[in-house]
């Protein structure tokens, strides 16, 4: 097995550490895993870096207790694929590893001169996908399509799974119920809270209290008060009714966190003061406890004011609460909305110069080609989705995957949020009962066209009949 130095050594012994290990886009190129560029300049040292090559990105599964998912992520995908270059300075510091010292010297001036001028075909952000389904395909010169791997499953598996729970989420809670996204202390990265707020604004949440993620989607941000601030002024101050008073005197009638203490006297301390007029409310939280009983009770002291719920939510326990007639009005999101079971998308090679390719490995096996899906629909109803090739002929079904880019340029303008969102409302309501159903949901069935079925057959006999091994893989 080849070895490679240790990267955390090359850097003390050139003085080069960050550990501030910030991101932007500047520094896309290098992220990527380490084989994404040694095949690269393998393909190069071989001579076949330029040769088309067609990968598509699938799930193999979905996660459990998933019906569907919602394909997210491609508008910071096809963001990546247009900023992707190499600098000077980034070349040179990948020479200085060591770990490329023989490689030709073409390789360098690939990266040098380099940047995606593939195209890229994608079905909608929104659109509701099932496993085995291409949610994007690469096709471009061969170190390009290898190159952006790691990239592009980053965002999109992320994306797709916060905003597929989003959606559940939303279809559990009822559309006129208030769902605030609050995961960002929880996200797996400072990157990954900008992603899991834009993915569950798509998904279907109302609006986030992640400043930066709102400002920059154009979008305002919202929350509520900290339990810090109760504790902090009521010591100081004398009372907890002091605390709301001075969070009002700045942000009038913003709601208020009453369970820091006890939440019925905080409720009836709010009444008195609501049903006097001394004081406007646009909401109240509750934090803990028993959500049922204490909805109801602060319902029988604040029949207006609006009743927010939140504390490791997620769309079992609103239906849980919602079967037991909690008096809940919205609910904040966090931990269990930006966490949780991995969206599993491969990235597999699929044709190379016009040759169909497969993989073989047992419980691993892909279907050849460039594929399309083509959906059918009923009374507005998902009927059935047909996993076919590129070009077939699709009659009165819906191709899904769309020509995003072309020769390295977008065809068609970003889409805004909002009809991102709209598109994950329309395509989680045409989707059967059966798939949206929390408990042993059922997963639309794909046919596979009688065509890629062929083509199935005769690139696993052409394997056969070869004197090479079986592809094997590393995931």
């Amino acid at each position: 097995m080849t070895t490679f130095p240790d990267l955390d050594y090359v850097h003390k012994q050139q003085g080069q550490q960050n550990q501030e290990l910030n991101l932007c886009a500047d520094d896309y190129s290098l992220l990527t895993d380490l084989y994404q560029l040694t095949m690269a300049a393998c393909y190069t040292g071989e001579g076949i870096e330029q040769r088309r090559a067609s990968f598509e990105l699938s799930v193999r599964r979905l996660p459990e207790n998933f019906g569907y998912l919602i394909a997210m992520g491609l508008t910071q995908a096809l963001e990546y694929l247009a900023k992707l270059r190499f600098s000077p300075s980034q070349i040179a510091a990948l020479q200085a590893t060591g770990i490329f010292a023989g490689v030709s010297d073409r390789f360098w001036s690939l990266l040098a001169q380099g940047k995606f001028t593939g195209d890229v075909w994608a079905v909608p952000e929104g659109t509701a996908v099932f496993a085995n389904q291409p949610l994007l395909r690469v096709e471009a010169p061969l170190w390009q399509a290898q190159l952006v791997e790691t990239y592009l499953l980053n965002t999109i598996n992320y994306q797709t799974l916060i905003a597929t729970k989003a959606a559940r989420l939303r279809d559990v809670a009822g559309e006129s119920a208030t769902l605030l996204e609050f995961g960002t202390r929880r996200a797996f990265s400072p990157q990954g809270s900008l992603w899991a707020a834009r993915a569950a604004l798509a998904g279907g949440l109302d609006s986030t209290s992640n400043v930066l993620a709102a400002l920059q989607l154009g979008q305002k941000p919202s929350g509520t008060m900290a339990h810090a601030l109760v504790m902090a002024l009521s010591a100081i101050e004398g009372t907890e009714e002091q605390a709301f008073s001075a969070f009002h005197r700045y942000f009038p009638g913003a709601p208020l966190l009453i369970d820091t203490y006890d939440t019925i006297a905080a409720a009836q301390g709010l009444a008195a003061k609501v049903n006097s007029g001394e004081m406007q409310l646009t909401g109240v939280r509750l934090d803990s406890g028993d959500l049922v009983d204490l909805s109801k009770q602060v319902r029988s002291l604040l029949p207006n004011v609006p009743i927010f719920a939140s504390g490791d939510l997620d769309e079992w326990e609103i239906a849980r609460l919602k079967a037991a007639g909690a008096e809940i009005d919205g609910y904040g999101l966090g931990t269990r909305l930006v966490t949780g079971s991995p969206v599993n998308g491969v990235y597999k090679l699929v044709d190379i110069d016009g040759i169909p390719v497969m993989k073989q490995s047992s419980g691993k096996v892909t279907y050849p080609g460039r594929k399309q899906i083509f959906r059918s629909f009923i009374g507005g109803k998902v009927k059935a989705d047909r996993l076919g090739l590129l070009g077939e002929s699709s009659g009165e079904e819906q191709p899904l995957l769309q020509l995003v880019v072309q020769q390295g340029k977008p065809t068609q303008p970003l889409e805004t949020l909002e009809t991102i969102r709209q598109r994950t409302t329309a395509s989680v309501a045409s989707l059967p009962e059966q798939t949206r159903r929390l408990d042993r949901p059922v997963a639309l069935e794909v046919e596979i066209s009688e065509k890629l079925q062929v083509l199935t057959q005769q690139t696993q006999k052409r394997r056969r009949a070869s004197d090479l091994p079986q592809a094997t893989a590393f995931g």
